[in-house]
């Protein structure tokens, strides 16, 4: 195939999409170099020459009403994309998770004799497991991060090529706390906790307060009286630290708050525990091995809705990766200042050292050299 010629659709919805995307597009770019790449992507992909012809935040959306809000307007990009590429077609179509919109995508365009790879399964092993007759009419191959999840993909009869998760290749095994605080300016002697509430708008707005909330009562507690402690608050974006600064000065503004834009890996690098929301940053904090603490809250009509077709022990990346409780996990209604507090105190003030060689087994079973793996998997589907 000549080089002049191919093209790579991908769409992402979120961050952690357009990390994938990025070092997917950089493995492409060696073997294609003259490879044109176009669809929906975030900022690391835009950075390598990606022209996306809708902002990624448009999908960056969770949860059943949620989407309703904007159905409309997802609905249109998704029948835009769909003529687009109908139109101009493309070598092959990768849909980055996003599975809701994307696979619907791919499953259109496959109809239309074009390859179609979707890279991040969903959670069809934990929730809705009939989707996978959907993806296997929809894909011609499914990328997965998560090793039980060929497994599952292989007892179905779908193709399915395990590759590991980009973030166990670029995150060292250690992770060194001065070397961190040292480049971010902190403290190197303060007891630090990360404040991590979301990188979406609704999630963010939903756990901010129980955060801060906590934060205010380990300020108040006899241990952080006695600790010098500080609040570092990591945000992907400028718009999200705007949106957390808003809530914070309503909230809680006498709690003192460090807000770092672009640098979560190093945040969490930097920290002595991490108060999170639910999502891959639970995966990177794994990686990074710090003790969490982790929080999940969905609109309450979609937690209503869904609760009763989940089928999953535990709902966190690690102690799925590890098949164990390794992290604590507070869902919905658990969420309160009264249950955070003393499993923030347990992680921040005492001894974790044990959770490391958990943690360091999940890194090197998910370090495969994911980028490379996933686009060999795209040539090899390209040159079938």
């Amino acid at each position: 195939m000549n080089n002049s010629e191919v093209t790579f659709a991908i769409v992402v919805g979120e961050h952690s999409g357009d990390t994938l995307g990025a070092g997917l597009m950089q493995q492409l770019q060696s073997n294609y170099p003259k490879a044109k790449f176009i669809g929906i992507g975030g900022p690391k992909m835009l950075a390598l020459g990606f022209d996306s012809l809708y902002d990624m935040e448009e999908l960056s959306v969770m949860g059943v009403f949620e989407v309703l809000g904007r159905l409309r307007r997802l609905l249109h990009i998704r029948k835009s994309l769909t003529d687009y590429f109908i139109a101009n077609k493309p070598a092959v179509f990768i849909g980055i998770d996003a599975p809701d919109f994307n696979i619907t995508l791919e499953g259109k365009l496959k109809s239309q004799a074009i390859k179609t790879v979707h890279y991040v399964s969903p959670s069809v092993w934990a929730w809705r497991e009939k989707r996978v007759f959907k993806i296997a009419k929809a894909t011609n191959m499914v990328l997965s991060l998560l090793p039980f999840e060929k497994a599952f993909y292989d007892k179905h009869r779908i193709p399915c090529t395990f590759v590991g998760h980009s973030l166990a290749d670029d995150i060292p095994l250690v992770s060194d706390k001065l070397t961190a605080r040292q480049a971010l300016g902190l403290s190197e002697t303060a007891k630090i906790l990360a404040l991590m509430p979301g990188s979406r708008g609704g999630e963010l707005a939903r756990l901010v307060e129980p955060f801060l909330q906590t934060a205010q009562q380990l300020l108040d507690s006899e241990q952080g009286k006695a600790a010098e402690l500080q609040f570092v608050v990591p945000m992907i974006s400028d718009k999200r630290a705007e949106q957390f600064q808003q809530l914070h000065e309503k909230i809680a503004p006498g709690v003192p708050v460090n807000i770092i834009v672009g640098k979560t890996q190093q945040v969490m690098a930097a920290s002595d525990c991490l108060l999170t929301a639910s999502g891959t940053v639970t995966l990177e904090a794994a990686l990074v091995k710090r003790p969490m603490v982790i929080c999940y809250k969905f609109n309450p009509l979609t937690y209503h809705m869904f609760k009763g077709l989940v089928k999953l022990q535990w709902f966190s990346l690690p102690n799925l990766l590890a098949n164990k409780s390794l992290v604590p996990e507070l869902l919905q209604g658990e969420v309160t200042v009264a249950n955070i507090l003393p499993l923030v105190q347990e992680r921040l003030f005492e001894d974790q050292s044990a959770l490391n060689q958990a943690y360091t087994d999940i890194h090197l079973a998910l370090r495969q050299n994911a980028s490379k793996q996933a686009a060999n998997a795209v040539i090899d589907l390209l040159q079938d």
